[in-house]
């Protein structure tokens, strides 16, 4: 899993007018939690957020959260739990964080990323996607960044199944095995496009039996 370093003030500041001034002044308001802590309020540079969060790619991540507060910093093991985005600008509006431990297993989805070209795509099949995460349990720094899914050898009516994936045995798979990921199926033909072609094939047939019925024209 990807490890990515972010700092952190503890907030002294609350309410929505204190939230609005903030973000005006680069800060996104933030909040700590955990199974053993208290919630903690923070703020961080937006900037310095976004940073993160673009090298991530929203993937999951352990981030040494150094928390700033007086002269005594602290540093802690986090993983992001909820980034909330203002819908019309765009821009960070608050950030949740949930505190683990190295050494206790934890639960999460990973992104699943299919890979290569499916032999049946030469007989008009394509690919139907069934999952795009797989749900897994591991140490926080046993994650896979991501699982690749070769789909090259599938033909027409093939699937790759939860039992086609190999961990290591520093990870349990939470999903049953036989269910399916992806399929290379027949190309469904669009109706209405069929209807389409249908219609004026007949036109054309229809135009083509009247100028037969009525002869040249007399001079």
């Amino acid at each position: 899993m990807l490890q990515v370093d972010l700092s952190a003030r503890v907030r002294k500041t609350f309410g929505k007018g204190n939230a609005r001034a903030l973000r005006r002044a680069g800060q996104t308001p933030a909040v700590l939690y955990g199974p053993k802590i208290d919630s903690i309020a923070l703020e961080l540079s937006s900037k310095s957020f976004t940073k993160t969060l673009l090298g991530t790619q929203r993937r999951n991540a352990v981030i040494s959260l150094e928390i700033e507060n007086g002269d005594s910093p602290t540093k802690r093991h986090v993983m992001i739990r909820e980034v909330q985005i203002d819908p019309v600008q765009g821009t960070l509006v608050h950030a949740d964080f949930l505190e683990i431990s190295l050494d206790t297993p934890v639960k999460l989805f990973v992104d699943l990323k299919y890979a290569g070209k499916a032999k049946g795509f030469e007989f008009g099949g394509e690919l139907q996607i069934s999952k795009s995460k797989v749900y897994l349990e591991a140490l926080p720094l046993d994650f896979p960044d991501y699982v690749e899914v070769d789909i090259t050898p599938l033909e027409v009516g093939d699937s790759i199944t939860c039992k086609d994936f190999t961990f290591s045995d520093k990870v349990t798979l939470l999903e049953k095995e036989n269910a399916i990921c992806a399929t290379v199926a027949v190309a469904q033909v669009d109706e209405d496009e069929t209807l389409l072609e249908e219609e004026g094939e007949e036109t054309a047939a229809e135009s083509s039996e009247g100028e037969s019925a009525s002869g040249p024209e007399e001079e």
